[in-house]
């Protein structure tokens, strides 16, 4: 006797559950980026003034795009977009919330730096999921970004900026490529991409950073 299949096994056929997960996430990370965007504004005025460049600084956001990237376990391609778009969210969401406070922040420029640098970040933070190269290509991107700017912040701003947060920073990326060449790195190839990646990264941001700034 052939009987029809039940709604619930319809449903779970229509839309497997990896994917729904990852729809979750990815929503989840929208949401998280306006709120988190939005709070960077507030720390400003919250956090100590040592740590008040975390939220006025493009490691802060880099950070925060990263994290939210890795937590939602997205692979190259959805990493790459989710990136951009986390980026962008957490500008437009201080932006909003600089409005709300009485204060004038241009999204604009930020912006576009998110739709050219967000799908970097994104891709090195799925990248750290991985080993041998791709590991060390996305540890060396996050970490040069977070030497970088503390190199910038500790040289170019360091007369009105706390020199704590910088050095946080450069520890934070540092201690993760040393983290990655313990677990996930391996080989002379992959060690010389982390380790030289990084000065490599850190060189360009300084640079560009100081053009852009």
């Amino acid at each position: 006797m052939i009987t029809a299949p039940s709604i619930q096994s319809i449903e779970t056929s229509t839309v497997p559950t990896g994917t729904f997960r990852l729809a979750v996430r990815i929503g989840a990370v929208v949401l998280l980026s306006i709120l988190l965007g939005g709070a960077t504004s507030w720390a400003q005025g919250a956090l100590p003034s040592e740590l008040r460049s975390f939220a006025n600084s493009a490691s802060g956001w880099t950070v925060l795009t990263a994290l939210l990237v890795f937590w939602s376990r997205a692979r190259t391609g959805p990493a790459a977009l989710l990136g951009a778009v986390s980026f962008v969210l957490l500008v437009l969401g201080y932006a909003v919330a600089s409005q709300l406070r009485g204060l004038w922040y241009d999204p604009l420029l930020f912006s576009a730096v998110g739709l050219a640098a967000g799908p970097l970040v994104g891709v090195a933070a799925s990248w750290l999921r991985a080993t041998g190269v791709r590991a060390a290509l996305g540890a060396a991107l996050l970490a040069g970004i977070g030497v970088g700017e503390a190199v910038y912040g500790l040289t170019v701003v360091g007369e009105t900026t706390s020199p704590v947060y910088w050095s946080l920073i450069a520890a934070a990326g540092l201690a993760l490529v040393a983290g990655l060449l313990v677990r996930r790195i391996r080989g002379t190839l992959p060690v010389g991409l982390a380790i030289g990646g990084t000065a490599v990264v850190a060189t360009v941001f300084v640079v560009a950073y100081s053009n852009l700034g």
